[in-house]
């Protein structure tokens, strides 16, 4: 039996969703076909929000909706550590623990040659650019504790090296083979306070 048009859409649109089947997309779209239509309405403007008022912040490279982010614009912050990180979420996890004041770098991936993804597609050269315009001390390479996040922590630890800047990197306490985004907020505590040498 099919779906009327606009239901078997909605169900198409919430398959692209990553981790997200043909069973729970249509377990989604019914769930929000039984809702009041003002809570749905809510959810379509937030996405359409999304979609059009966030950016890169043109500093760190996070998504934002001014620019550049309001982290990058709270005096607050040790302007002398700079965090390099693969995605933005991976901000949000780190910002949980309470432990970091310094700043941010989102390189937008990791380096992966079976992929397809070298230096070019990351956001290494502003962070290049950036490092050299003075006033850091330390960059901490907070990449996945994975095969990629690894060589891309390697490769950062290489090409800062010429700019006499101290690169340390996240280690005690993340698990090999997971993803930032799945730290609890005190293992991440635990890997930004041991950090080591890249």
């Amino acid at each position: 039996m099919k779906y009327a048009a606009p239901i078997q859409a909605l169900v198409d649109e919430l398959r692209r969703l990553p981790g997200v089947g043909e069973r729970s997309a249509r377990r989604l779209a019914f769930h929000l076909l039984r809702q009041p239509a003002a809570d749905v309405l809510r959810l379509a403007d937030a996405l359409r929000a999304a979609t059009t008022d966030v950016r890169e912040c043109a500093t760190c490279h996070d998504l934002t909706d001014v620019d550049p982010c309001r982290t990058c614009r709270d005096d607050g912050r040790d302007r002398g550590v700079v965090c390099v990180v693969e995605e933005p979420q991976d901000v949000r996890s780190i910002e949980r623990t309470g432990e970091y004041r310094g700043l941010y770098h989102v390189l937008h991936g990791a380096l992966s040659p079976v992929r397809g993804v070298g230096p070019e597609q990351l956001r290494l050269a502003s962070l290049v650019t950036r490092l050299r315009g003075g006033g850091v001390r330390e960059v901490i390479a907070a990449t996945n504790p994975n095969v990629e996040g690894e060589a891309t922590a390697l490769y950062l630890g290489r090409i800062l090296q010429p700019l006499g800047l101290s690169v340390t990197r996240v280690a005690l306490g993340l698990p090999s083979g997971t993803s930032l985004d799945h730290v609890d907020e005190v293992t991440m505590a635990r890997a930004l306070s041991g950090r080591r040498p890249a």
